[in-house]
């Protein structure tokens, strides 16, 4: 039997510290599927096909990893994906209260479902799709903190481009 994760988020958008979470759990699972949580009343900077898109390109040299989306209840997802497993990301302790509940809830709802939970590394500790995507608005250097796909998607959104005063970076 293979041994299936969710991965739920809403990347938005996807970063170096999704991404060394995915890999690792690669060390654990089978298989991960990238589940993009589909939420109409939450706003998001990109639309779900752009995720999507910066997914596929991320993830393009990892392998058994699938790209899905999903509407309503996590664990009858993770039920209806013949997964076991939820995986969840935790930088820091400010993390754990709400995933913590977040397990618990998912428990109560089916007891079949485990969550599992990996450290973020210490050298993404700091990073959250919502500061980057603060710094990203603003010109800040993001190089390095995602994917070189997202990089561009959010120089591009924010209006950066080789003719920008920063062009993504901060100047030194």
């Amino acid at each position: 039997m293979k041994r299936i994760a969710i991965y739920p988020g809403s990347f938005d958008p996807i970063t170096n510290g999704h991404l060394d979470i995915l890999e690792r759990g690669l060390k654990l699972f089978d298989k991960i599927i990238v589940a993009i949580l589909h939420n109409p009343g939450k706003e998001s900077l990109f639309t779900v096909e752009e995720r999507i898109h910066m997914l596929k390109v991320s993830l393009k040299k990892i392998k058994n990893v699938e790209i899905d989306t999903f509407a309503g209840l996590l664990v009858d997802y993770a039920a209806k994906r013949k997964s076991h497993a939820i995986l969840r990301g935790m930088r820091a302790v400010s993390d754990f209260e709400y995933e913590f509940q977040l397990a618990l809830m998912n428990r109560r709802l089916d007891r079949e479902i485990q969550t599992v939970f990996l450290m973020t590394g210490l050298r993404w500790i700091f990073t959250s799709s919502s500061i980057i995507k603060e710094a990203a608005r603003f010109g800040g250097n993001i190089n390095g903190m995602v994917p070189p796909i997202v990089n561009q998607k959010l120089k591009e959104k924010f209006g950066f481009n080789s003719n920008s005063k920063h062009n993504g970076s901060v100047a030194p």
